[in-house]
C-alpha cells in the first residue's frame, strides 16, 4: 500500500492501494498496470477484476494481481494529487479459498465537527 499526504493545509495522512485516472486510451486494467508500475515500480504479471465500486472522484475499479519478482520502490512525486510518503506491504486476512471472496476493506470517511 501507499501512504500519501494531503498538500492541503487542513489534510491529513492515509494509506491507499496504487491507483490512479483512467486516460482517453485506456481499459481500467491498463491503467491499473501502469499505476502499479509508476507507483511502486512493480510489473502486474496477472490481474483478475473484483469488483467496482463508487469512490468520491468516481467509480473505482479494484484487482488482485501477481506481481514480478523485485523489490518495491516509492514512485516520484508528481507534483499533483496527494504527495506520496511511503510504501509498505500489508498483509490481506484470511479468505477460505472455495468462497472465491476476497476481502475489501470499508472506506471510513472522517469529517471534523465545526
Amino acid at each position: 500500500m501507499v501512504h500519501e499526504r494531503s498538500r492541503r493545509a487542513t489534510g491529513g495522512e492515509w494509506w491507499t492501494l496504487p491507483g490512479g485516472g483512467i486516460g482517453p486510451d485506456e481499459s481500467a486494467e491498463q491503467a491499473m498496470r501502469r499505476e502499479v508500475l509508476v507507483g511502486t515500480g512493480l510489473i502486474v504479471l496477472d490481474a483478475r477484476p473484483l469488483l467496482e465500486m463508487p469512490y468520491p472522484a468516481g467509480m473505482t475499479s479494484v484487482f488482485s494481481v501477481t506481481v514480478a519478482d523485485g523489490e518495491a520502490y516509492l514512485g516520484a512525486d508528481s507534483g499533483d494529487g496527494p504527495e506520496p510518503i511511503g510504501l509498505d506491504w500489508v498483509p490481506l486476512p484470511d479468505v477460505d479459498p472455495a468462497t472465491h471472496a476476497m476481502p475489501v476493506p470499508p472506506m471510513i470517511v472522517a469529517v471534523p465537527v465545526s
